[in-house]
């Protein structure tokens, strides 16, 4: 799964520890789904889009294959 969230914070100019604190996880959570790591639930990748007011298709994608 492809993300934005790292493009998202910068256009807004937002830290990992000021997004993780707004939505409710750890900054390493943000971290770890900026460089793939961990596919949020769909709980989580719902309160990352309404955060950046935008809807979830906006900030995650499936990569070819998936």
């Amino acid at each position: 799964m492809k993300n934005t969230v790292k493009v998202e914070r910068a256009k807004k100019n937002v830290t990992q520890a000021e997004l993780a604190e707004a939505i409710g996880v750890s900054r390493q959570t943000i971290n770890a789904m900026e460089a793939g790591k961990y596919i949020p639930s769909t709980l989580l990748a719902l309160r990352i889009a309404r955060y950046f007011g935008t809807n979830v298709e906006q900030i995650f994608s499936l990569e070819e294959g998936e």
